[in-house]
């Protein structure tokens, strides 16, 4: 009979009709706790809960010291179990008592089934024709070595511990397969987790890997089928058996399923269809069902059954999406929490005990690190490199902790070199991600893009840096659909001039003389490219994995790299595309990254409410009403629920601006998006300018936004008019020196006012660009002077500026008509401002009675604040000159 069947069977004994209990429950004073063999459910979720959250617990630990998820999850068997808290009088007879066990054990056994399952789906052999030679040289001496060593091994682990009556081959193969086998799945973690799938050394150690990883199965088959089988021809007519069953999933079942699968569409959208899900989960039961039946075990069956999905065109992460949350939060914690739950670290005792398993980490490491090392230094690999490969494939882990239950329950193992097995597969796990930084750190990395995937062709362009010249070269953050509006309008706003539609000349001469009949601008002559930076998050997910392996197909099929490369297309924008797979926090290095590598002159945040608000016709001219705060709707607003805060989003914004190496533009889409498609024809802009770098550099891109023709423009120099007191005290302000100051939310990227000498040579710089635009010139070229003829300049003096601003912002929204929507382009002024604002910004948010949290000015600086606390709807364009500029 099989694992699976005998779990079946227990459960069906302890369910057997008991006499008629008290169907009151807990009113009639039972004990949900207690085992009862007729309602067992209560018990079961007792325990389940308990075993979540120690995972859940010692995961958010581990991982700040970047350990594998694994290691949470048997720890917190490994603290359950007799080990620890199996210490305390009548623990483990209250919560986890031997005769209600066979519910965790089935259920833990089903999730096992599944994991297999998405471990054969993360596997893709096409993995392993790039660096195919330097792959199969590593992994044949990352098995041959540590199988002969495990063996050896295995000689004196039996003569001291293992009972005389298991079988001394079986045995000796049982742990050369368990010293030999590399944990696939962790692995595929760990390269994603340090980011190295797109260099030489995670393509090549991922090949390697997967090598390594279907010899370990096929070899960890053979022994429980040696095991099983009662006589040698048992044995061979198993073999044969699973032989046969693996032809026979591997071909025509895989054609019949990839058949099923362009039949119903699914393979076409990349979406399993419900049929089709069904299919699969039948084709996972009745595989692992099968397996267990002829003397295998079931979680081959659920490995064999994931080799047989197909991966084109995100069909197979489409699919894992919809099973590895189940799997991963409930029911694979269950399994691991059991292989910590039959472990008894009591049980090591003694010195000899200790000695040996220093022998088998010693032996499992060093017979991996070395032969997989030295073997990839022969191959070509520097020192560095070939010392991360080995750390790599000395990895444990997931796959371990399988092979030693097996072990444990075909007699081979029992409970005290159980207990050492699973110790030196937590140190081994371990030590993995520390030893691979040691060796192979970031700074001696070399990419081949594999989870960074880019397209297009915008990347010749010359980078320009200075404040009054033209910008060309243009880098949009997209990571959620919600921002494709806002970053659409932008987009068109860059544009220099009114472009027309793609023309569809036959030949490039025609092209030529359509543009020679009405020559362009000097300005639209330099044609603007947007590299369009996908960013998708990487978690613990297996999908996500299988997205960062991907990331050159996700680019190809990613529906909003796709909307907007087409809106570029259509007004003949030069749009490249990037994707990059990556932690949620390293999402600002990332974008850093991009703008060095594409020599980006700014990086442009598009941050929209998530919806599209509603013309309030009632209103004179149609304007839009009932616009929020930007911080409604970062991710997604319901209908039911907005989302009015978000100091996560606040907080990578202003990451962003700390570390991008160019000049940052966050674009706070309030309803302009909205007011273009309603059909104005001119877009309004506004300006207040105080000083610093960041205005500056807001007053000059104004200025080249105005080149089309669309765009008209007012700019309002505030200048604040001091009282003595007042003027003291910003005096003593100019002589202060700041730095990045550190909060509890994250870094609030203020730049210091610098000194006296530095502000005057601000102040001085102020004065040169506003004269330059603003005063009547002719020293400018022909595409200046018709983008400054569309702009207002004057210059308005207030004893509280912010109080100024907001009311001339909604002067200026007052004249507009036709569902227009102003657009307010503030400096940021997080550095070298002219003067503080914190407490007339306190003031103003006192007087309109306005709750905003301190992320706002910080984010936003505190022009943007104020717009934000007076409850203005005007679109907000907040800019920050590059942190190396001056």
């Amino acid at each position: 009979m099989g694992i699976l069947a005998e779990q079946l069977v227990d459960v069906a004994r302890t369910l057997r009709p008991r006499a008629a209990l008290e169907q009151g429950g807990v009113i009639s004073g039972s004990n949900p706790a207690t085992f009862n063999a007729s309602d067992p459910f209560p018990l079961w979720v007792i325990q389940v809960i308990i075993i979540i959250g120690m995972t859940q617990l010692l995961a958010l630990i581990l991982g700040r010291i970047r350990q594998p998820r694994v290691i949470a999850e048997v720890l917190g068997g490994v603290i359950l179990g007799p080990s620890i808290m199996g210490r305390i009088p009548g623990y483990l007879n209250a919560v986890f008592p031997a005769s209600g066990m066979q519910m965790l054990t089935l259920t833990s056994t089903i999730g096992l089934v599944l994991f297999l399952f998405l471990v054969g789906l993360e596997i893709d052999v096409r993995i392993m024709k790039r660096n195919i030679r330097a792959s199969a040289a590593i992994s044949l001496a990352g098995l041959i070595i540590p199988l002969g060593l495990g063996a050896a091994l295995g000689v004196g682990v039996y003569r001291e511990f293992i009972d005389p009556k298991v079988n001394f081959g079986y045995f000796l193969l049982f742990t050369a397969v368990a010293v030999g086998i590399t944990a696939f799945p962790v692995l595929c973690r760990i390269l994603t987790e340090l980011k190295l799938l797109d260099t030489t050394v995670g393509v090549v150690t991922l090949s390697a890997g997967i090598g390594n990883d279907v010899v370990g199965w096929i070899l960890l088959a053979l022994t429980v089928a040696l095991v099983n089988a009662s006589t040698g021809l048992t044995a061979l007519y198993v073999l044969l058996a699973s032989t046969g069953f693996v032809i026979f999933l591997l071909f025509p079942v895989r054609w019949g399923y990839v058949w099923l699968a362009r039949r119903t569409g699914s393979l076409e959208q990349g979406s399993p269809t419900t049929f089709m899900m069904t299919v699969t989960l039948i084709m996972i039961l009745f595989s692992a069902f099968f397996t267990d039946i002829i003397g295998v075990h079931p979680i081959f069956g659920g490995f064999l059954a994931g080799l047989v999905i197909p991966k084109e065109n995100g069909y197979a992460i489409s699919l894992v999406e919809k099973l590895e949350d189940l799997v991963s939060i409930l029911l694979l914690p269950i399994y691991f929490a059991l292989s910590g739950l039959k472990t008894n670290l009591g049980l090591l005792n003694t010195g000899i005990t200790w000695a040996y398993i220093l022998i088998i980490c010693l032996t499992a490491f060093t017979s991996k690190f070395v032969a997989c090392g030295l073997t990839a230094y022969l191959s070509g690999f520097k020192w560095r490199e070939a010392g991360a490969i080995g750390a790599l494939m000395s990895c444990k882990g997931l796959v371990e902790l399988i092979v030693l239950n097996i072990g444990l329950s075909a007699g081979i193992l029992d409970a005290r070199t159980f207990s050492m097995f699973v110790l030196h597969a937590l140190v081994l796990t371990f030590i993995t991600t520390p030893l691979t930084l040691l060796f192979y750190p970031a700074h001696h990395r070399v990419h081949e893009g594999t989870n960074t995937a880019k397209i297009g062709d915008a990347d010749a362009l010359p980078r320009k840096s200075s404040e009054d010249e033209v910008k060309t070269k243009f880098s949009i953050v997209l990571d959620k659909i919600e921002q494709l509006p806002a970053a659409m309008t932008l987009a068109q706003l860059i544009q220099p001039s009114n472009v027309s539609p793609p023309s569809y000349a036959s030949s490039i001469a025609e092209e030529k003389a359509m543009e020679a009949a009405s020559p362009p601008s000097p300005i639209a002559r330099l044609r603007v490219s947007i590299d369009a930076l996908r960013l998708i998050e990487l978690t613990n997910r297996t999908s996500a994995v299988l997205k960062s392996q991907e990331a050159d197909v996700l680019l190809h099929n990613d529906p909003i790299v796709s909307v907007f490369r087409t809106f570029g297309y259509l007004n003949r924008m030069m749009v490249s595309a990037a994707l990059s797979v990556v932690g949620y926090d390293e999402f600002p290095d990332a974008i850093a990254q991009h703008a060095t590598e594409f020599e980006t002159q700014m990086v442009i945040i598009p941050w929209s409410r998530g919806t599209t608000s509603v013309l309030d016709e009632e209103q004179p001219g149609g304007r839009a009403t009932g616009a929020r705060n930007p911080f409604d709707g970062v991710f997604h607003k319901t209908t039911t629920q907005d989302q009015t805060s978000s100091v996560v989003y606040s907080d990578f914004i202003r990451r962003v601006f700390q570390r991008a190496p160019t000049d940052v533009a966050l674009f706070v889409d309030r309803g302009m998006s909205l007011a273009l498609t309603s059909g104005a024809a001119e877009r309004q802009l506004f300006l207040p300018f105080i000083g610093g770098p960041d205005d500056r550099l807001a007053l000059a891109f104004l200025v080249q936004l105005c080149s089309n023709p669309t765009v008209h423009a007012t700019v309002v120099r505030v200048r604040k008019i001091d009282s003595g007191a007042e003027a003291t005290d910003a005096a003593a302000r100019i002589t202060g020196h700041g730095t990045t100051q550190l909060t509890m939310a994250a870094a609030d990227t203020v730049y210091g006012h610098a000194n006296t000498q530095t502000q005057l040579v601000s102040d001085t710089a102020d004065n040169l660009l506003w004269d330059r635009f603003a005063a009547a010139s002719t020293s400018h070229n022909a595409s200046v002077r018709d983008a400054l003829s569309r702009i207002t300049f004057r210059t308005q003096e207030a004893r509280e500026p912010l109080h100024k601003i907001v009311e001339l912002v909604d002067i200026q929204s007052a004249k507009l008509s036709g569902g227009q929507n102003i657009m307010v382009m503030v400096g940021r002024s997080r550095r070298m401002a002219v003067e503080s604002h914190k407490a007339e910004l306190q003031k103003l948010i006192a007087s309109h009675g306005a709750s905003i949290g301190s992320a706002v000015p910080k984010t936003v600086g505190d022009v943007g604040a104020a717009l934000v606390a007076s409850g203005s709807s005007a679109s907000l364009l907040v800019l920050q000159a590059a942190v190396s500029a001056f």
